[in-house]
């Protein structure tokens, strides 16, 4: 893949894995948190956004060693299910248990809306993307999303919360197709 298309695929890569931050910095946006705290939780979560999907990386390198042509397939496919976990778990009814952004709920809430850039990691670890880039832009965007979530959460969480985990699945489905299929 040449390197300015594989640029714009990173950067919307990290857009799509950034939506789940996106969602539920909305909701931490509105329980009027200081701009202080703000900046905390976003840069918290751009961290771990960088450091999920190395340690996933690492591993899909270790892993391709061993199984070879099948490797960008797979990375892919992993890409595409990901992806569609994400876009079917917006239709959820019932809204779940939310930690308070301080401490060590911070880090649980970060963990989690991070956890999926592991396995997406992975699959590009398989797919022998540049490590360096990739987790710059993984981790700049995430954060600014989660700031950018924060800052218009009052507002307008109720309409854009489902909407952008959509998206954001939709994108990664989106990326892994255009894995299987390049």
């Amino acid at each position: 893949m040449p390197f300015t298309s594989e640029i714009i695929s990173i950067i919307l890569l990290a857009i799509g894995l950034s939506m789940d931050g996106f969602s539920v910095s909305l909701g931490l946006g509105m329980q009027q948190l200081r701009l202080k705290r703000i900046a905390y939780i976003g840069l918290t979560i751009g961290f771990l956004h960088m450091l999920m999907p190395l340690a996933g990386m690492l591993l899909g390198q270790v892993i391709s060693e061993q199984i070879g042509q099948w490797t960008s397939f797979a990375g892919g496919v992993l890409l595409f299910l990901i992806g569609a976990h994400m876009f079917f778990s917006a239709f959820r009814l019932t809204e779940g248990f939310r930690w308070q952004p301080v401490g060590v709920g911070l880090w649980i809430i970060a963990f989690s809306v991070s956890l999926d850039s592991f396995t997406v990691g992975l699959g590009l670890g398989i797919s022998g993307v540049q490590i360096f880039v990739t987790l710059f832009a993984f981790g700049i965007v995430s954060c600014f999303l989660t700031w950018l979530g924060m800052l218009i959460g009052r507002k307008v969480y109720r309409f854009l919360g489902v909407y952008s985990e959509l998206l954001g699945g939709s994108i990664l489905c989106g990326f892994g197709i255009f894995i299987l299929f390049s």
